[in-house]
């Protein structure tokens, strides 16, 4: 009796260990074909990547998630080459030369068809977007509050347009952040802060990504926002009624880039969704979208995009710079 019920335990136990053999062997073959995309751009561009994607890889399974650029940079600092994420896409340079280490090498890439400081030395990461930055208005809030509309960042303190402003958390958004890095180039470091200090009072809410501004102008919420070119347009595009402006100090941009962890580009799915980026969606994400210059033959033909847009003195943007900058940052 003993030994018939020993043959039965030692033959569930091969049984479980087969079958644990064939789950894992399918877990892996499933893992062989999904690629997992973490990215900054806004919704409808990544749903544009995914229908792209999906037709040029039906059988691969791919997901896009989205993710504020500074929390994408803290999730890879913080898990390293131990990621789920195979490839990060529309990534704040600065973030990205953050986590340079845990990054594969993408050296053997053309860049010759970039403009030159869309050029990336260390050869981890490659250029994505420009995205530029604008002080944006809905009109209409302001009319019926019966408020002027801003000609000037020092126009942006006076109380009336208490709660009426919108700007992105420089320590979350790469599109806040451009803002802080203009004006300390423009007016000095002291000058600036200060400055930011008297805003915040105005701020109605330090939104957490860079579309947070646009989204509450949209729907009335506020009636100046400081937030991005691109995404203005589209929202103009799409019927909203916005005024897109540049100050005096010009209109600040920041480059984002797209990566592979290291050891990610070990896998045949992860490589070609990449190199399809590389071939194909970064320039039509340009061509549809954010047609601000990245290559050196590149046109914009965006519909209400702004042309001849007077850029801003961005100098000494480095990773070390938005490091001791941020440290300062209380809002």
């Amino acid at each position: 009796m003993k030994t018939m019920k020993w043959e039965k335990l030692c033959l569930l136990v091969i049984m479980i260990a087969l079958l644990s053999s064939t789950l894992v062997s399918g877990a892996f073959a499933d893992d062989d074909t999904r690629v997992v995309i973490y990215s900054g751009a806004e919704e409808y561009r990544n749903e544009y990547f995914m229908k792209r994607l999906q037709e040029e890889f039906p059988e691969y399974s791919i997901t896009i998630e989205y993710m504020p650029t500074g929390n994408l940079a803290a999730k890879l600092a913080a898990e390293g080459t131990d990621t789920d994420m195979d490839i990060f896409y529309d990534l704040d340079f600065s973030y990205a030369g953050l986590v340079e280490q845990y990054l594969a090498d993408v050296s053997s890439y053309d860049q010759s068809v970039y403009v030159e400081d869309c050029k990336v030395a260390c050869g981890k990461y490659l250029a994505a977007t420009r995205n530029g930055g604008a002080i944006i208005i809905n009109s209409k809030v302001l009319e019926e509050k019966g408020l002027e509309e801003p000609e000037t960042f020092q126009d942006l303190l006076k109380p009336e347009y208490k709660n009426l402003i919108s700007m992105p958390n420089p320590k979350s958004s790469g599109t806040g952040y451009m803002f802080v890095k203009m004006l300390v180039n423009a007016w000095g470091e002291d000058e600036a802060f200060d400055y930011f200090d008297g805003l915040a009072e105005n701020v109605l809410q330090f939104t957490s990504s860079g579309s947070g501004p646009v989204n509450a102008l949209v729907q009335g919420e506020v009636g100046i926002g400081l937030g991005m070119t691109a995404q203005a347009v589209t929202a103009v595009n799409d019927g909203a009624d916005l005024k897109i402006v540049f100050f005096e100090e010009g209109s600040p941009y920041s480059l984002y880039g797209y990566a592979m962890p290291e050891g990610k580009q070990e896998r045949k799915a992860v490589r070609e969704v990449f190199d399809f980026f590389y071939s194909t969606l970064v320039a039509e994400d340009k061509a549809l979208f954010y047609p601000e210059q990245v290559f050196i033959e590149q046109e914009n033909d965006v519909p209400n995009y702004p042309k001849d847009i007077p850029y801003a003195d961005m100098s000494g943007n480095t990773t070390e710079e938005k490091t001791r900058l941020l440290d300062n940052w209380e809002y």
